[in-house]
């Protein structure tokens, strides 16, 4: 990276209204800040994301939060963020279809969060009426998954 290219960089910077940059590739390492222009002691604020940690991971006791609807119908929500998938490989059958009866503790499926397998257990019996996602899909927290009829 050349001295033009660094100035490119940081005319692009004023222009945009970022506070920081950062790159790396083979054997360079650059990283631009700057501070905002009303800042009395020159010093270029830190900002980072704060992402709250998971208090634990989704164990066969921790039961994604469930919510009534009409009917009996309870929607099965997915207690974190991650990739939805239902089987445990691609060569398996899904852990539950639609129609099929379930008890308390099956296995509904799996989410993929961080590198880790959760497992989604069913909070109580009934029959599953809906699967609200493809498997391969991304969900967030709280996303309905299944309904699932007492």
């Amino acid at each position: 990276m050349d001295l033009k290219q660094i100035k490119g960089i940081i005319s692009l910077m004023e222009s945009s209204n970022l506070t920081e940059f950062e790159i790396e590739e083979k054997d360079l390492k650059l990283r631009i800040k700057r501070g905002k222009e009303n800042d009395a002691c020159g010093v270029a604020p830190v900002v980072t994301a704060v992402v709250p940690a998971p208090t634990s991971p989704a164990t066969a006791d921790s039961a994604p939060a469930p919510s009534e609807e009409e009917d009996g119908v309870t929607v099965i929500k997915s207690p974190m963020v991650g990739t939805f998938y239902r089987s445990p490989s691609p060569d398996n059958p899904p852990y539950v279809e639609n129609g099929q009866k379930i008890a308390k503790g099956a296995v509904l499926c799996i989410i993929e969060a961080m590198k880790v397998m959760n497992e989604i257990k069913a909070d109580s019996s009934g029959i599953v009426t809906e699967t609200l996602v493809e498997n391969g899909e991304n969900v967030e927290f709280g996303q309905p998954l299944f309904k699932v009829k007492a």
